[in-house]
């Protein structure tokens, strides 16, 4: 599992779908996530929901993970 930051993770969706060249009508048509919300998404407007990112994830070959945070006693 790798961190990332939110840039970096709509940059790392979007070159994955170039690399794949997969349009974004086509990626929000097979996702099932709305056109205007992969378009905001892919512009840094948009805060998607894990499930919508989830879903371009899968599509694309992908995954998104979550990994509990290690907090060190006394904080």
């Amino acid at each position: 599992c790798h961190v990332m930051h939110f840039t970096e993770l709509i940059k790392t969706i979007k070159d994955r779908r170039e690399s794949l060249r997969v349009t974004q009508e086509s990626l929000a048509e097979i996702s099932g996530v709305g056109l205007r919300t992969l378009k905001q998404f892919e512009s840094g407007k948009g805060n998607p929901t894990l499930t919508t990112l989830q879903k371009l994830a899968d599509v694309l070959g992908m995954e998104v993970c979550l990994k509990v945070k290690k907090v060190m006693p006394g904080q």
